[in-house]
């Protein structure tokens, strides 16, 4: 019988707001948004990527009954790309299925995930970013050197031994993701269980604060119309500015940036007689494109309001759906991490956002454990229903978050 081994991988995503940015000007000018240096080719792999994007956010939705479903795509990919540097045959072929990964080398795939976290972390220093790597092995676990010198290497891994079953272990990994998190979350994992051998952690920090702030003494009380057709009270954020525009016959689409305009979120608010689900349905990253390139600087009255969602998701039947099959079965080959069987018993996805007049506070955790075995009159941009929200580096067009505020 096989001895029951845990993998645990874990990845956030935040954005935080300076306290210091009070006012509802525009902040100094920051330097132009440059762009992440891409090789040849590796625009198909964000593409890929985006598709995954919009493929995790549905089946999130479908496996969840919550309105208001936040995740992070980036921080799913990082970990699932770690993880996959451990598979192997079918287990490996599901791995990259799921991930919408296809036409690149394992090289390439490796070179795309260091050159999109190198690019991320340069490309805007009016925004803080921290993109951090990690992996704990129980002492004495049997880790194959190649498998940990590929992760150093491409995705700058720490690797830490740790001895699992002192009484402070899981407070020491909790505290190391709390630490690359600010704060934001603090205990994504809630225990250490005696099969635990392997943990594969990936923290994403991003601070921001929008180019063109709401101010705070225009924000009021009002009614929000949720999915289930009750009114719920909002404090809806205003202002009257150019940002990048476009409506089709589904929906209206508003592009607000931060920093130096690198990164930026884009809100898709469906028309009336139109659901989040419909919208939903139809995109992909060809769609997503198609959007962007539509879009116009033009006077907006932007209503837009503030929220919070706190989530916590079990992602295994949402990656089944997308491809992953082998991996969470005895079947499984993880040969390439060590020479005992390991498959993965749960993935855990736990998000938090935030948003207000200054601008955006998220974060995101992924844990993965494996057991053995034309100008026409200004219009108005009225969020005060369900509408689908993403945030984006604008170059590539990668997605860092994907979100539905339904209530």
């Amino acid at each position: 019988m096989k001895t029951l081994v845990s993998l645990i991988v874990s990845a956030f995503l935040l954005t935080s707001i300076a306290g210091m940015f009070t006012s509802c000007t525009e902040p100094e000018v920051a330097a132009a948004a440059g762009d992440i240096p891409l090789k040849v080719g590796m625009e198909k792999k964000v593409e890929q990527d985006n598709d995954f994007s919009f493929d995790l956010l549905r089946q999130t939705i479908a496996y969840n009954a919550e309105s208001n479903v936040f995740i992070s795509p980036l921080s799913m990919s990082i970990a699932l790309g770690m993880v996959r540097n451990g598979a192997a045959g079918t287990t490996l072929n599901e791995i990259e299925q799921a991930l919408r990964l296809s036409g690149m080398s394992n090289d390439e795939i490796n070179e795309y995930y260091k050159i999109m976290r190198e690019g991320l972390l340069a490309v805007d220093p009016k925004t803080k970013l921290n993109i951090a790597n990690s992996i704990w092995y129980r002492t004495g676990f049997p880790v194959k050197s190649d498998f940990l010198n590929v992760n150093k290497s491409y995705f700058n891994a720490e690797v830490r031994a740790l001895d699992f079953g002192a009484p402070g272990a899981v407070d020491i990994i909790n505290s190391w993701c709390a630490k690359a998190t600010n704060d934001l979350i603090k205990k994504p994992l809630d225990r250490i269980s005696a099969d635990a051998m392997l943990y594969l952690i990936n923290a994403i920090y991003f601070k921001g604060v929008w180019v063109k702030q709401f101010d705070a003494k225009k924000t009021y009380k009002t009614d929000f119309l949720a999915e289930n057709g009750e009114r719920t009270q909002v404090d809806m954020m205003v202002q009257k500015d150019t940002f990048l525009y476009a409506e089709d016959e589904k929906a209206q689409y508003l592009d607000m940036p931060y920093g130096n305009k690198a990164f930026s979120m884009t809100v898709l608010l469906p028309k009336d007689g139109i659901t989040t689900g419909q919208l939903l349905e139809e995109l992909s990253a060809g769609e997503w494109a198609r959007i962007h390139k539509s879009m116009q600087r033009q006077e907006v009255n932007v209503y837009f309001p503030k929220f919070k969602m706190e989530n916590k998701y079990e992602m295994k039947d949402p990656m089944r759906a997308l491809g992953m099959q082998l991996a969470f079965t005895d079947e499984a080959d993880f040969s390439p991490v060590s020479d005992i069987r390991l498959l993965i018993s749960r993935i855990i996805h736990s998000t938090y956002v935030e948003v207000d007049e200054v601008g955006t506070e998220a974060a995101a955790v992924t844990t993965v454990e494996f057991e053995n075995t034309s100008m026409p009159m200004t219009p108005f941009f009225v969020a005060n229903k369900p509408f689908i929200f993403l945030i984006r580096e604008k170059s590539t067009g990668v997605i860092l978050f994907a979100g539905k505020k339904g209530e």
